[in-house]
């Protein structure tokens, strides 16, 4: 249908969403219902993404259970409960769980829209030191053997060099990354932006330590502003365990190294932070930076392998 002229969509913008849900460990009927809560409220609000945490939909902090048969199985029924709620939800949605491939487990982003599954990238980097121990549950994205697995009945794209590209809408186009990733040094999402991605979105549960918050933020806005991209970021909130560690929901939206949005941080309430993000500026801040279009040609061999995930996005009535 015609755009609105007052719809943010007809002028290069799109509205994306933050989530922090409340979660309870190894929950995954309670989890996705909060999830699906914050998903129908960002869709109120007329967002075009809703981003959740790391493994929100069992929690992060399970530790050994994340090898249970019980777990894993809940977490697919609960996939298959928000797949279907999304036929009637406006964003596409991009959620944490523990999937496994393979005959092995991997900590996924996946990307939902419209009732369809139209990707999954597992975690690249898994942390193994100080308080981290996720390679004796985990696989990195890097030891898949196939692009493309089955999930819910269906084959599905799989990797973390999916790029999932909106047909008509121009420029936006969305990479997922999880936590790790904005700590090293060339981030998935570093190719991702200079093959096209506009909007990158990192599922994190991230425990919060002294000074982290201040280093997200750094984080975030630096790459956002190399990038000249939207960086989208969500660290796990209320519920999760504190037996070893603490959290603080902290979700940010930068935009080309600019903070666009901010939750509340240590609160026991559910938050949803939303932000316009200026597609059009992005992309014409990328044509004339002249270094920008230096890296891709450095880079084309790895760009050509990125694969692209194309969905018609439904534009939001009256937003």
């Amino acid at each position: 249908m015609p755009r609105s002229f007052h719809s943010i969509y007809a002028h290069g913008f799109v509205r994306v969403a933050v989530a922090t849900p409340s979660l309870r460990v190894a929950d995954p009927a309670y989890n996705v219902e909060r999830t699906i809560g914050l998903a129908r409220r960002a869709a109120e609000q007329g967002a075009a993404l809703a981003l959740f945490p790391e493994l929100g939909i069992t929690a992060y902090t399970n530790d050994d259970l994340f090898h249970q048969e019980s777990l894993l199985r809940a977490t697919e029924e609960a996939l298959a409960r928000l797949v279907t709620a999304s036929r009637e939800l406006l964003p596409v949605l991009i959620v944490g769980a523990p999937l496994r491939f393979e005959g092995r487990l991997f900590n996924c982003a996946v990307v939902v829209y419209r009732g369809r599954v139209l990707g999954l990238t597992p975690k690249t980097y898994l942390p193994n030191y100080r308080e981290f121990y996720e390679k004796r549950q985990f696989n990195s994205a890097r030891d898949l053997i196939n692009g493309e697995v089955r999930l819910l009945g269906e084959a599905i794209p799989i990797g973390n060099d999916l790029l999932f590209e909106a047909a008509n809408i121009d420029n936006f186009t969305i990479h997922a990354e999880i936590s790790e990733a904005l700590w090293t040094p060339i981030p998935p999402s570093t190719y991702a932006e200079l093959g096209g991605a506009t909007v990158l979105a990192n599922l994190s549960a991230s425990n919060v330590t002294i000074g982290k918050g201040d280093y997200r933020r750094s984080l975030c806005a630096a790459h956002s502003g190399k990038c000249i991209a939207a960086y989208l970021y969500s660290a796990a909130g209320p519920g999760e365990s504190t037996t070893d560690l603490a959290w603080d929901g902290q979700a940010i939206i930068y935009e080309n190294n600019e903070l666009l949005a901010e939750s509340d941080r240590f609160i026991n309430e559910e938050q949803l932070t939303l932000a316009d993000i200026d597609l059009e500026r992005l992309a014409q801040d990328r044509m004339r930076t002249t270094s920008f279009n230096d890296s891709i040609s450095e880079h084309l061999p790895r760009l050509r392998q990125l694969r692209r995930i194309r969905f018609e996005f439904e534009l939001p009535v009256g937003r």
